[in-house]
């Protein structure tokens, strides 16, 4: 069960707050996955498909090493810390050989051949992870004490947990940097020229090889941190998890504007407060009983059943890329990129 506060007693205001602080934590999740599909693709124009896996390996890695240790009476920020500590290289390295092995010989190949090769990856890693971890839902240990932070004056208002912002805060640190790691250093300024032109870095002495070896690991880093995140907000872990995540953070960095770190980061807010507020209120506006009114027809349905809508919260999934779709219809580049038609 995901560990968000309980939906507060208060009214509409609290309500609206609650879809708020919830939106802002998934939408920080996924601002941090899509910056690693969008650094990929800003440098060598791939879309990494199996970077979604990446991000679930670095979730299955830190729950074997939150279980293995939890039994050791160590702090639980200890814990957890160990947890980030080795999955994060743990996923570098599946990032590195990913690159070297399926990505570099590929790089002069026509554009179909390596994002074929990006979806058998991502297929080979889910199997990897199926044979290490099993194919069970695992209950992802929660080893920190839920508290809750009242944004009101009393238990019924809207709340934040310490997990929500720890999320917030970790992922805007990672934010943070990465941002300065692009523009305040030599690697950064190398992978905004290879990003620019890859063959005139190359001739102004730019190790190519390096520095796209390099996005990936940086990459892989960051999805290895948005893993165990992602599990000690939802409480689970599962091998298949990776692929709808990894969805929704490529389907925000083209929201903001694919190979923009700004737009990835802006997508990936704005999908996980859609996803939220759609979760929260749509299934309000379709209730049965108010569509009965305007559309007669579910009168029997609403004396069943007063509570059912037409599209209730397990339709969340769906509101998030209507709202792609509707982006991408008016502005293809989508809402901070450049028109990239002919790279993509």
């Amino acid at each position: 069960m995901r560990r968000i506060p309980p939906e507060p007693r208060g009214g509409a205001l609290d309500i609206f707050l609650q879809q708020i602080v919830n939106g802002l934590t998934l939408g920080c999740v996924y601002a941090v996955v899509a910056l690693g599909y969008t650094m990929v693709y800003g440098i060598v124009q791939l879309i990494n498909f199996a970077h979604g896996e990446v991000v679930m390996i670095g979730c299955m890695v830190a729950f074997s090493v939150i279980v293995a240790l939890a039994p050791s009476g160590l702090p639980p920020l200890v814990i957890v810390g160990a947890g980030i500590l080795v999955a994060v290289p743990v996923c570098m390295a599946v990032g590195y050989v990913v690159e070297r092995v399926a990505y570099r010989p590929l790089r002069n190949a026509p554009r179909l051949a390596p994002l074929i090769t990006a979806i058998g990856v991502s297929i080979v890693l889910q199997h990897l992870a199926l044979l290490v971890w099993s194919r069970n839902i695992i209950a992802f240990p929660q080893i920190v004490e839920l508290k809750l932070y009242y944004l009101g004056g009393s238990d019924a208002s809207a709340a934040i947990s310490n997990v929500q912002i720890a999320i917030i805060v970790t992922s805007v640190a990672m934010m943070a940097g990465l941002i300065a790691l692009v523009y305040r250093t030599k690697l950064g300024i190398a992978m905004r020229a290879t990003s620019q032109n890859p063959l005139v870095a190359g001739l102004m002495g730019i190790d190519i090889n390096r520095v796209i070896s390099a996005t990936f690991l940086i990459g892989a880093g960051l999805g290895a941190t948005a893993g165990v995140m992602v599990g000690s907000y939802y409480g689970v872990a599962h091998y298949q998890m990776g692929f709808l995540l990894g969805l929704k953070a490529f389907s925000a960095a083209v929201l903001g504007g694919i190979g923009n770190i700004a737009g990835a980061v802006l997508g990936g807010i704005l999908m996980g407060l859609i996803e939220s507020l759609g979760a929260g209120y749509v299934g309000d506006f379709t209730n049965v009983c108010l569509l009965d009114r305007f559309l007669p027809g579910f009168s029997d349905v609403c004396a069943a059943s007063p509570t059912s809508s037409l599209f209730g919260s397990n339709y969340k999934d769906v509101y998030a890329f209507i709202v792609l779709i509707l982006v991408l219809v008016f502005r293809p580049s989508g809402l901070l990129g450049e028109r990239v038609g002919d790279r993509a």
